[in-house]
């Protein structure tokens, strides 16, 4: 890989890195919202916070779209929704170590289905061993949760491969910012409807809007802008560090004490992700 190739990897990199960071914050922050407005007002409130910030700082241009560049777009703003709202349900049923375990399933099989090198398999299943680590997941009967967390990485698979195509056929951030319009389209009866029988104080709405920003704004343009210039099975061994910036997060703002195994964990993915780079360079 030549200079500049080097230089476009590392500024890839590095907008993964935050958008991990960002989208972990802002789970945090909704997860505040909980007790008032549920986990379906959260992502409601999320999906319109994005196209609030997005539609009139983009602007895009979508009457000068073609069938082409409207089918991703379409599907990306399904799979915005879903992704978020089967999460959240999965947290509730089977709480969160096993669905962040499940979830994962999503971009390692994109990790490992977009990839014949057997290097990079090898950093995929070294980076699943490290969630399992860190989420420690434990065993449970409830099907319809496990069903959730399912149906979120297939979701999460479909987003890694959906803003990939948008990303390729539309310039800018134009289609991210149309399929956030067309999501919050979606979510904006819902949202009215929980917001009037429910009237939330401040401090709620407040949380909801952060993880607007943080959950859905920052990393829908990072993953677009990142999914440019990185590979999709790059891409889906990196998603790993999400469970590593939640295990920080826990430990700094609620105080939760990391153990050897967690700390293994946090090795495991880390090593993974840098080798699978070494390796793209």
């Amino acid at each position: 890989m030549d200079k500049a190739g080097k230089g476009r990897q590392g500024r890839a990199t590095a907008t993964l890195v935050a958008s991990a960071l960002s989208n972990q914050l802002g789970a945090a922050s909704g997860s505040m919202a909980f007790p008032a407005v549920g986990p379906v007002g959260v992502v409601a409130v999320r999906q319109l916070v994005a196209a609030a910030v997005l539609l009139p700082l983009v602007r895009p241009r979508v009457r000068d779209f073609t069938l082409s560049q409207w089918w991703p777009i379409l599907l990306l703003a399904l799979v915005f929704g879903t992704m978020n709202l089967s999460l959240y349900a999965a947290i509730e049923r089977i709480g969160l170590g096993l669905a962040v375990t499940l979830e994962f399933l999503g971009p390692l099989a994109v990790a490992l289905a977009t990839t014949r090198s057997k290097g990079s398999m090898f950093c995929a299943a070294i980076a699943g061993a490290g969630v399992v680590a860190i989420t420690q997941p434990e065993a449970s009967t409830d099907y319809a949760g496990m069903g959730l967390a399912l149906i979120a990485a297939s979701s999460w698979a479909a987003y890694i491969l959906l803003n990939r195509t948008v990303g390729n056929r539309i310039p800018g951030v134009q289609g991210t910012a149309t399929a956030t319009g067309v999501s919050a389209a979606l979510f904006l009866p819902i949202g009215l409807t929980i917001f009037i029988t429910q009237r939330p104080d401040t401090a709620t709405v407040l949380c909801a809007v952060a993880a607007g920003l943080l959950a859905s704004v920052v990393p829908y343009i990072a993953d677009l802008v990142a999914l440019r210039s990185v590979p999709a099975h790059i891409f889906g061994v990196f998603m790993s560090i999400n469970p590593v910036f939640a295990a920080a997060v826990g430990a700094i703002a609620l105080n939760e004490e990391l153990g050897a195994v967690e700390w293994a964990g946090i090795v495991l993915i880390v090593g993974a992700n840098a080798f699978a780079l070494r390796r793209q360079r």
